[in-house]
């Protein structure tokens, strides 16, 4: 049951607020003032705060900032007078959700509360959910403990308040455009259009003509008149997933519409204005992309005012336990099932995992083990094979010594004047040494040939590593080794890159 605050020195309006809430089962406590207002929240919990703005002791606005500064996340509706609309937009600005004039309508603010909670829930819910993910009936509980992520909830409160565009980083299944849902839903532009578009699956030469729109005959195929993306969004947000796949053409386009909010369709010889607020997100490494000039240095500064950075799972081992117990119930909900939670062996297992596909790749792990289960908890049983050898759960690729390509194979003599000659740098005998007397004649990898060369491979991978401070592209090009390669031998021989920065 939601708590909500209801704060206002007109006894009579307060009392009719408290009734109409109470009959749709909120649960209420009042206040007569702002002060009295601050000091429950400092002593209470509460979902949402209905509060006055013209007040004795502390008024509204002040109290509104005093409230967020203690609890960003409490919602705030305020109550105004129709000749206080100024006020309004004022404390909008403060942090405030949404306003009502006054004579209030119970209906009116039934729905506008219920729409503020809902909004709030994708932002609580980011911790937990993968974009693709249908959030269906979630739980208001606050998921996440790791900082980081109270970090992230704390980024996305602030640009909520603000018209910036957004950069949002993070590898696949870490749940960006649910973060953007977050961002929109809690912002100025909620009742406007949320419009999503995946540039990387989009062919090159359809992309100008899905984001701005193209006229009749502009090309071949171009049978009538299409508005663009940015158009059909205007006054509100269009979210371009996977922004680094799209090329240096396109990239000065949409700098142009970032920089001047106009944009001109395929084959028109007219600009049209558009009021769109852009948030953009990738897992691409834009620093290494721009290096090599795959991505304007421009564009990357005017998106990555505030960047959102969605940590990978594997870095929120402490989250797991919240997250499976999140997915238990809604997929007890998908399947009607009764299934209490996970064991603490399963648990264990599942912190151990390494987990290249993040939350995406949790749910199918936790929904894959409501298939296999017979009992009340999922087990260690339950758990997909991959994730009980502790291995990524991706597709694998085998390669045989015989069936390696070539390109997989190390070059000795780049390496000699890379990776080997920055080592001396770090140690004093050198650089990378490798001894195979260490080993003693007992050794069984001493005359295994295959067995040999892995712990080479290890121990140069590791040696690569340290030297460029755990960074992956950089050690890919500084020791030759694709960069695929690389990341197969490092989750081959489990070696985590983030211990040697």
């Amino acid at each position: 049951m939601h708590r909500v605050l209801v704060v206002d020195d007109d006894r009579v309006l307060q009392d009719s607020v408290r009734q109409a809430l109470e009959f749709h089962h909120f649960y209420v406590d009042v206040a007569d003032n702002g002060k009295q207002a601050l000091s429950a929240v400092q002593k209470e919990h509460y979902d949402l705060v209905v509060m006055d703005v013209n007040m004795p002791e502390m008024d509204g606005i002040t109290a509104l900032t005093e409230i967020k500064k203690h609890d960003p996340s409490i919602i705030v509706l305020i109550l105004t007078a129709f000749s206080n609309v100024g006020d309004a937009v004022k404390v909008v600005k403060e942090g405030a959700y949404n306003y009502l004039e006054k004579p209030i309508s119970s209906e009116n603010l039934v729905a506008l509360i219920k729409r503020a909670l809902k909004a709030r829930s994708l932002v609580e819910t980011s911790v937990f959910s993968a974009p693709s993910l249908s959030l269906g009936k979630t739980d208001d509980k606050f998921v996440g403990e790791s900082d980081v992520m109270k970090k992230v909830f704390n980024v996305i409160s602030k640009l909520s308040q603000v018209k910036t565009p957004v950069l949002i980083r993070g590898e696949s299944g870490t749940g960006k455009e649910l973060v953007a849902k977050a961002i929109h839903y809690n912002g100025s532009r909620k009742d406007e259009k949320f419009v999503t578009i995946n540039l990387a699956a989009i062919p090159d030469n359809l992309i100008e003509s899905e984001l701005f729109g193209h006229e009749k005959g502009a090309f071949t195929g171009a049978s009538e008149r299409k508005i663009g993306k940015f158009q059909y969004a205007d006054g509100g947000t269009i979210f371009l997933d996977e922004i680094g796949d799209v090329s240096p053409s396109m990239q000065v386009k949409l700098l142009r519409v970032l920089q001047e909010n106009c944009f001109t369709p395929v084959g028109a010889n007219r600009d049209i204005k558009t009021d769109v607020r852009i948030i953009a997100a990738s897992h691409k490494p834009f620093e290494e992309m721009i290096k090599v000039g795959t991505f304007r240095e421009d564009l990357f500064y005017r998106l990555n005012v505030l960047p959102v950075y969605l940590p990978a799972l594997r870095d929120r081992v402490a989250d797991i336990p919240f997250l499976v117990d999140y997915y238990v119930k809604y997929f007890n909900n998908v399947h009607h099932l009764e299934i209490k939670g996970a064991t603490d062996e399963a648990l264990e297992q599942l912190k151990k995992h390494s987990w290249p596909g993040n939350i995406r790749e949790l749910r199918n792990v936790i929904e894959h083990s409501f298939i296999i289960e017979s009992s009340d908890y999922i087990t260690l049983h339950a758990l997909p094979e991959t994730v009980k050898r502790g291995k990524s759960a991706k597709v694998e690729v085998s390669l045989d010594d015989e069936d390696e390509d070539e390109s997989a194979q190390i070059d000795f003599g780049s390496i000699k004047d890379s990776v080997l000659d920055e080592g001396k740098e770090h140690q004093n005998d050198g650089g990378f040494k490798f001894n195979f007397d260490d080993l003693g004649p007992a050794d069984s990898a001493a005359m295994d040939f295959q067995i040999a060369k892995e712990l080479f491979e290890k121990e140069f991978i590791i040696h690569a590593l340290k030297i460029n401070k755990g960074k992956i592209n950089q050690t890919a090009l500084k020791a030759n080794i694709p960069k695929k390669t690389l990341l197969r031998k490092i989750e081959k021989y489990e070696i985590n890159p983030k211990s040697y920065y």
